[in-house]
């Protein structure tokens, strides 16, 4: 045999190595499906502190080209507006999904919001103080128009929060290398207003007394561990 044929032929049986490896190597169990049902409408309290449910203000809905994307990468969507009793209104959006593989990844909000007309003219990561805990976000100023719309988001994955691409990638293959593959929770928070530091407090503030509104055994859902 040749040595350009044996190069060949080594090649290929490597080739088809890798692929034998890699697929049994895909992992299989969902985290899902070994714990407790997520209900969105159960685990995020239609009250708490001085917050209730604003029925009056609509919550702005995606195009249904984005809805339809949305609703291939999650379980369960859930969109509430709250008021408190000084008239300050915060914008609750949450999205679970079972399968956080590479296909269904959380959908960020600095790509779903400009797919809806939004401008992002602002991008960072922050962190709001949870009972002496530091947790991670990302911070977004968005415009449509006359409206601005300072965003607060972060992304659970497994029982890990991350705010960018890279980590959530870090977070899936960690996961996998187990044979397993996490599920997954994007949780935002807005509000409307140009004074994007009022707004971000505002919406810390919603959050801490949000979290410490839910039982201790259910709060890492939310927040991670």
């Amino acid at each position: 045999m040749s040595g350009f044929r044996w190069k060949a032929v080594v090649l290929c049986v490597v080739m088809a190595a890798s692929a034998a490896m890699a697929q049994f190597a895909r992992p299989t169990v969902k985290i899902a499906d070994s714990g407790p049902r997520v209900d969105l409408e159960v685990l995020f309290p239609r009250e708490f502190g001085d917050w209730r449910i604003d029925g009056r203000t609509p919550v702005i809905l995606p195009s249904p080209e984005l809805q339809a994307k949305l609703d291939a990468i999650y379980n369960q969507v859930l969109s509430r507006t709250y008021v408190n009793g000084n008239g300050e209104r915060i914008m609750l959006s949450v999205a679970y999904g079972g399968d956080q593989s590479d296909g269904t990844s959380a959908h960020r909000p600095e790509v779903c919001y400009p797919a809806q007309g939004f401008q992002v003219l602002g991008n960072e990561v922050g962190t709001i103080d949870l009972d002496g805990r530091s947790m991670p976000v990302r911070r977004l100023q968005s415009r449509l128009g006359a409206r601005y719309e300072p965003i607060t988001y972060w992304i659970v994955v497994g029982d890990k929060v991350v705010t960018s691409g890279t980590q959530q990638k870090l977070v899936q293959l960690k996961y996998g290398v187990r044979g397993l593959i996490p599920d997954g929770m994007l949780v935002r928070v807005s509000s409307i207003g140009t004074d994007a530091k009022a707004a971000y407090a505002l919406q810390a503030g919603f959050v801490n007394e949000m979290v410490r509104s839910i039982e201790q055994e259910r709060r890492a859902r939310i927040t991670g561990t």
